[in-house]
């Protein structure tokens, strides 16, 4: 139907149709007729527009090469009537076509794992730890123990975060994994940690770090299967110094089937995603190296060696975010003054974090960061887009603040 729009306009004396489905652009027609010729003319006002992107489709005039022979007035005002008649049903169906494409084009992939869907779309995604017993500062104040079904309950009383993140795991893995599985198995008998609007997804996703790979690659290629077994999402790699101890923790995170090294168990992964254990093996692959998986992984580089190698690690196909270890570095350029008080190099500090945000830059790769309420904005306007936030009411301030800078609801 387009092409005989298109080919029937393509022979009539004169035309000119100009599409226009950009936001940023506008047209106006004006059609003038006189008594001794016809005469379309279309004039365009528009701006910003770039000639070769997909909402910028033209028809521009095609004059007729035969002469069209006289006609009576009653004549040419039926022949104009058809032919304005089939412009604008062209401009039409090519309009509502192209819309079509752009709309379907722009439309967030239905994600089970909602940080990955963010990403994709080039959104800033914030989450938070997750609530704990831990003491602010080691406090040793006498405050009653919360049950797991209590701290997840308070998860889910708090719906901007974008997914739970947990670091206990990172040092202390066999007194901290137990803590952690009660904890996940609590969240995953809440009912609202699986949404259903505007798609079913995971509302929580879970994000745990595991301890250095490069000690005992195979212990934490165990571990890590482990952790996924419990349902999360999205692994964080810590310390990590060089692409070889990435490429193995990215291969504990897959099935033989995939090409990985994970052990053939699903564990309570799978209830927890809301999925037969069938359906979890085929999504619970790492993306971006499978698009459709629903894993990811962060890789986090904190110590000279690591930026050293950080253009290395960043070329590393599969990683899902990168980040500086904000507090680590920190204490790597920090010394100690006479009087034993540490002194900050803040210059060295904060250099460090822009060069692993610039080889995030270089390599196509999206970049985390620990903020704060006041400098969340000026992170984001680097080029930071995934940030994690201690749990509490600075947390839920940097969240507000990111969520209205970046024109998402809260």
């Amino acid at each position: 139907m387009l092409s005989e729009c298109v080919a029937q306009r393509l022979k009539s004396q004169a035309a000119t149709v100009t599409l226009l489905e950009r936001t940023r652009a506008f047209a106006r027609v004006v059609i003038r007729i006189e008594s001794s010729a016809l005469r379309f003319d279309m004039t365009q006002s528009m701006f910003q527009t770039n000639a070769r992107s997909f909402g910028g489709l033209q028809i521009m005039s095609v004059q007729s090469s035969a002469q069209a022979p006289a006609l009576s007035s009653a004549q040419r005002h039926k022949t104009l009537a058809k032919s304005l008649a089939s412009s604008l049903a062209c401009t039409s169906l090519l309009g509502i076509a192209l819309a079509s494409s752009v709309a379907s084009a722009d439309a967030p992939k239905q994600r089970l794992n909602p940080l990955i869907g963010l990403i994709e779309q080039g959104k800033p995604a914030m989450g938070l730890y997750a609530p704990s017993n831990r003491r602010p500062g080691g406090s040793s104040a006498d405050v009653p123990r919360k049950t797991p079904a209590e701290l997840a309950r308070e998860t889910v009383a708090y719906r901007l975060s974008d997914f739970v993140f947990d670091g206990s795991m990172e040092y202390d893995y066999e007194q901290s994994l137990p803590v952690f599985a009660a904890y996940a198995k609590a969240l995953g008998a809440e009912k609202k940690h699986l949404a259903t609007r505007p798609f079913r997804h995971i509302a929580y996703p879970m994000i745990v770090k595991i301890h250095e790979i490069a000690p005992d690659p195979e212990l934490a290629a165990k571990r890590i299967g482990e952790q996924l077994d419990l349902g999360v999402s999205g692994i964080m790699f810590v310390g990590v110094e060089s692409p070889e101890e990435v490429k193995r923790g990215l291969a504990a995170m897959r099935y033989p089937s995939q090409g990985g090294t994970r052990a053939d168990s699903v564990g309570s992964a799978a209830r927890y995603w809301g999925l037969s254990a069938k359906e979890y093996r085929k999504k619970a692959d790492v993306w971006p190296l499978n698009p459709q998986g629903e894993l990811i992984n962060w890789v986090v580089v904190e110590s000279k060696e690591g930026l050293k190698n950080v253009r290395e690690i960043a070329a590393v196909e599969g990683i899902g975010v990168l980040w500086p270890g904000a507090g680590t570095l920190r204490r790597v350029f920090s010394t100690t003054d006479a009087d034993g008080k540490r002194v900050v190099d803040e210059a060295a500090w904060e250099g460090a974090i822009q060069q692993v945000l610039s080889a995030c830059k270089e390599f196509k790769v999206t970049c985390g960061i620990p903020t704060s309420p006041d400098q969340i904005e000026k992170r984001m306007s680097q080029g930071f887009s995934v940030f994690v936030m201690n749990w509490g009411d600075d947390g839920f301030k940097t969240i507000e603040v990111g969520r209205k800078a970046a024109g998402r609801a809260l």
